[in-house]
């Protein structure tokens, strides 16, 4: 089986995790700040892990809920977000994703996004065909509080709604509707260089990537050492992006003890 088919299978097994518990009753389990995981986040990643051992075992896997298992000095990572969405799931938002991603040497080879909910599939040996038609732009409700963040500038700056028609999805799902066609572009903000080995992104921006869209940093620089996350479906509506992400960027920061204008 090849390392996509591998992606794709265990991305599966966790979603139907995830489908069976939609709905039902969770346990809550906190992390820091406002951000939690669920029973279902945690049953659905070791449905993804029995598979990655039976089909990978020598391979290092690293989730989201149960951190990293197999061997720390394999040259094969396998990253793994069971349930990007969380809060959308335990409020049953029906707006989630599963994603699964290989890296080889720090390079994503292989890839898998499902929307369980939808019963949609999605990875790199079979990406769909992105398409900029629809104008719709996601813009990640997620940021930095030590300044206004880049999704929210966006929404309120009166060129870009001139453009684009903002949404807000709070999942990488949104990645994968890039991919698809049901977006134009997706932007998040974030701290350089860590994005793309994130056990959140890794699989969209391959998704991304092998579908032809253009993916780059919010500069429209390398992702993999820039600040943030910015995919479009072609090379003009990247541009357009990158022009009217700028003057966000050069927002200046908040200390802590700052009061809010």
């Amino acid at each position: 089986m090849s390392d996509a088919r591998v992606a794709r299978a265990a991305a599966e097994a966790g979603a139907a995790v995830v489908r069976a518990r939609y709905g039902g009753t969770l346990v809550r389990h906190a992390k820091d700040g406002l951000d939690f995981a669920t029973d279902a986040d945690v049953a659905a990643e070791r449905a993804i892990l029995d598979v990655l051992a039976r089909e990978r075992p020598g391979d290092l896997v690293v989730g989201e809920e149960l951190g990293a298992t197999g061997d720390r000095g394999a040259t094969r990572r396998w990253l793994v977000d069971p349930l990007c969405g969380t809060l959308n799931f335990a409020t049953a938002t029906p707006l989630v994703a599963v994603n699964v991603a290989l890296q080889v040497d720090g390079v994503t080879t292989a890839a898998a996004v499902v929307d369980p909910l939808a019963g949609e599939t999605w990875a790199t040996d079979a990406p769909p065909t992105p398409s900029a038609a629809s104008g719709l732009v996601d813009l990640n409700a997620d940021g930095p509080t030590d300044r206004p963040f880049v999704g929210a500038e966006l929404a309120a700056d009166p060129a870009f709604r001139r453009v684009f028609g903002p949404r807000v999805l709070s999942t990488t799902l949104a990645l994968a509707w890039v991919a698809t066609g049901q977006r134009a572009g997706y932007v998040t903000d974030g701290a350089p260089g860590t994005l793309h080995d994130s056990v959140h992104f890794a699989a969209g921006i391959a998704l991304c990537r092998a579908a032809g869209c253009v993916v780059t940093d919010l500069h429209g620089g390398a992702v993999e050492s820039g600040r943030g996350l910015l995919a479009a479906a072609d090379e003009r509506t990247h541009d357009a992006l990158v022009r009217l992400v700028a003057p966000a960027l050069s927002t200046p920061r908040r200390t802590p003890d700052q009061p809010v204008a």
